[in-house]
């Protein structure tokens, strides 16, 4: 039976997104790549939104309402959970940080 999700990011994923980007961009001076990484990203949660309950939860060691499921883009990391029929993108974060400590 498929089921069709609405996606929403929250404020939280759109600011870590764009930090990124800037750093990237700016810091690192490659907004080729800056752009490049923001359209990967919206594929690769275009594609998930088909089919986001399919893959398996993230191992969080916090108790929460909904569980974690990811998405790896390149050397980062999407986070998104599923509220009814909404897939929620909650954080964009580099894959070599210490997840456990942010999410």
């Amino acid at each position: 039976m498929d089921k069709n999700f609405n996606l929403e990011y929250l404020p939280l994923f759109e600011q870590d997104l764009s930090e990124v980007r800037d750093y990237i961009a700016k810091m690192l001076q490659n907004p080729t790549a800056a752009l490049k990484l923001i359209n990967d990203t919206e594929k690769a949660i275009q594609k998930r939104l088909k089919n986001p309950l399919g893959y398996k939860p993230y191992n969080s060691s916090k108790n929460r309402m909904q569980p974690y499921y990811t998405i790896r883009v390149r050397n980062y990391t999407v986070f998104y959970v599923i509220v009814g029929n909404v897939m929620e993108v909650r954080r964009f974060v580099y894959s070599r940080r210490n997840l456990p400590d942010i999410v």
